[in-house]
């Protein structure tokens, strides 16, 4: 039987850490830059592809549509994708862009999770900061990585809703920053059809773009990018024809 999750809001997150409330501490280095540091990233970063590969073959039944939209982008861009995945989200994108490497936007929750917590750095993690101090070093990291020709990753809805069919409502917040750093945007749906042969859905991955914004000035560009961004996601997750979990709306969970 298909399991039913209820919500009383898009803003329900399904999906907790061991330690929700956990902070940043005010010395935290975005970016590691000892020798050992980055041999060690790059060897964690690598075995997680490989495992994240086949994660994502046998037990997602992935496929990945639309790689030829990033040809001709030779500098670092944006992803925005649908939350659907509580492991698959840390490979999907990463899969989808190889051989470049990604760095992905994560709630500082993320580094509650037991030993997880603790490699996020070295896969790319670019935590959600609290202080205007800690802001101030989140978009001094994601200029650098966009720089070094990057991808940068992020989830506007937040939350995951595993095998969510929709696209859920999300801000225009974070896309303040390719106006920021004026550089392209792409959409990365995450689409379930039911297979033939397995019991759970195949999974298609689309990528759209790329999405430049336009307008006079950083409020118009940052809307305008949003609703070209959530219009491309909203679009493809028709594609979805089967819902492995159910999601009913409630006053009382």
């Amino acid at each position: 039987m298909r399991k039913t999750r209820y919500y009383s809001s898009f803003l329900d997150d399904f999906e907790k850490s061991a330690d929700q409330n956990f902070k940043l501490p005010d010395d935290y280095k975005y970016i590691k830059t000892s020798f050992l540091s980055r041999i060690i990233s790059e060897i964690i970063y690598g075995t997680a592809v490989v495992f994240g590969g086949i994660y994502c073959k046998v037990f997602l039944h992935m496929k990945i549509k639309g790689r030829k939209n990033l040809k001709g982008i030779k500098s670092g861009f944006f992803i925005y994708g649908n939350h659907t995945q509580p492991v698959g989200d840390v490979f999907i994108p990463a899969l989808c862009v190889l051989p470049k490497r990604i760095y992905t936007v994560v709630s500082p929750a993320n580094y509650g999770i037991p030993v997880i917590g603790k490699i996020l750095p070295y896969l790319g993690a670019l935590p959600v900061a609290g202080s205007f101090s800690g802001i101030k070093k989140l978009n001094d990291a994601i200029g650098t990585r966009l720089e070094q020709k990057h991808p940068v990753v992020i989830y506007p809805e937040a939350h995951v809703w595993e095998y969510y069919t929709g696209i859920r409502p999300f801000p225009e917040t974070s896309f303040r920053f390719p106006v920021k750093f004026n550089k392209p945007s792409f959409a990365m749906t995450v689409t379930y059809r039911k297979g033939k042969v397995f019991k759970k859905p195949v999974m298609e991955v689309f990528l759209d773009g790329p999405f430049y914004p336009e307008g006079n000035n950083i409020k118009e560009k940052t809307e305008d990018l949003h609703g070209k961004v959530i219009s491309a996601m909203k679009d493809r997750s028709k594609n979805s024809n089967y819902c492995y979990i159910t999601y009913e709306k409630t006053e009382n969970k």
